[in-house]
């Protein structure tokens, strides 16, 4: 088998509402979801999901190799960007061939990736999370209720700009979880994005935690600070999380050397192969680990294999369009099927009618760093 070409699709997921977090929002709701499927000359298309940046070089390292040849060809797309690193959108590139390459390699086995992966079980723990942070107490009730009703119970909520307000918010969620499962304790998250100092991130959990009990609170600091971690670990009862925008084991390894991170989290744009490795660097410290990303059925199936994951993130409730997903929420479970591959299918006419672009324009939202990140040190302090 071979590889013989790709191609680059856009897509949407609509979410109906406001997402984003504390550096920003998308009003929409609408963002663009891209996509690059592998062909090959046996006809067995692989799909992944990831960045679009620098695309002919990335494939370029893979072209008319054998598909199947998954952690090979993995470093064989980080050595053809030596020169100029592979951090960032180019990371993600490869992480969406990376995974279109593992789904060749299921389906030419005619296996679902979990099982050819060597999993054992096909539901894995999720906690919701919902892109939050603009929602009125209304719409929060409203879209948690969502997730409670499929047995969810435990959330990730967006933060880290007014310390009152978080409490609140974290309340009425702890709430409508513990109004649809009587007995059984809410787990609750709180996410900066990286929006404090750690003074600031001490201040603020350990503000919250007069009245809460967080399980972990996610990137508090900037993501390489690994002094900034341990301090807030150190200042705060919650776990302290961090990982998904890191992009390459020698991003991590400081990290775990130093105990900066509790629990240890990749992104499903970075790919199959470098959720593996990260997952072992961090079982070789008795960590755990924890997927996160919008659509992550790709490192759903690879968390099946590993012997510390913890929970996965549960972002939207229905897939991007023209998606169709092999999976199913129940009883606070993501459930994978037994469709070989990956268990996801594009409907390419339907991604064709999607008009694009959805975010262009003037920059806005979460990609976008504010400012004054990092120095708001009063709730009046500008945003």
């Amino acid at each position: 088998m071979r590889i013989t070409g790709y191609r680059a699709l856009t897509t949407r997921q609509d979410w109906g509402r406001s997402v984003g977090d504390a550096n920003g929002v998308f009003p929409s709701g609408v963002l663009d979801v891209q996509l690059v499927l592998v062909d090959t000359d046996e006809g067995i298309t692989g799909i992944g999901m990831g960045s679009h940046v620098e695309l002919e070089k990335m494939f370029a390292a893979i072209e008319g190799e054998d598909p199947r040849s998954t952690a090979a060809l993995y470093d064989r797309m980080l050595r053809h960007a030596f020169k100029a690193g592979h951090a960032g959108a180019v990371f993600g590139t490869i992480g969406a061939f990376d995974t279109a390459l593992w789904d060749i390699k299921a389906k030419a086995a005619g296996e679902p990736l979990w099982r050819m992966l060597g999993g054992r079980d096909r539901t894995l723990t999720a906690y919701a999370s919902a892109l939050d942070i603009a929602l009125s107490d209304d719409e929060l009730v409203s879209v948690y209720t969502a997730y409670a009703e499929r047995g969810v119970r435990a959330a990730k909520l967006k933060g880290g700009l007014d310390v009152d307000r978080d409490r609140a918010r974290l309340c009425l969620v702890r709430d409508v979880l513990a109004d649809a499962s009587p007995g059984v304790r809410p787990g609750l998250m709180l996410d900066a994005n990286e929006c404090w100092t750690r003074k600031q991130a001490v201040r603020h959990v350990a503000e919250l935690e007069r009245t809460l009990d967080l399980i972990w609170v996610e990137e508090p600091v900037r993501r390489w600070d690994a002094e900034g971690m341990i301090a807030v670990g150190r200042g705060v009862r919650a776990s302290v999380a961090s990982g998904e925008n890191l992009s390459g084991l020698e991003q991590f390894r400081p990290l775990l050397t130093a105990g900066a991170i509790d629990v240890v989290q990749t992104a499903s744009v970075w790919g199959i192969t470098h959720f593996l490795r990260v997952a072992a660097l961090a079982h070789a410290h008795d960590l755990p680990v924890s997927p996160v990303g919008t659509t992550p059925m790709s490192l759903l199936h690879a968390a099946t294999a590993v012997p510390n994951h913890i929970a996965s993130e549960l972002q939207d409730l229905t897939p991007p369009v023209g998606l169709t997903l092999d999976l199913t929420i129940q009883d606070g479970l993501f459930i994978l099927g037994d469709s070989p591959g990956l268990g996801i299918t594009v409907d390419e006419s339907l991604v064709a009618a999607v008009n694009r672009p959805t975010t262009g324009g003037r920059a806005t939202g979460t990609q976008i760093r504010p400012e004054h990140a990092g120095r708001r040190l009063t709730h009046g302090a500008p945003r």
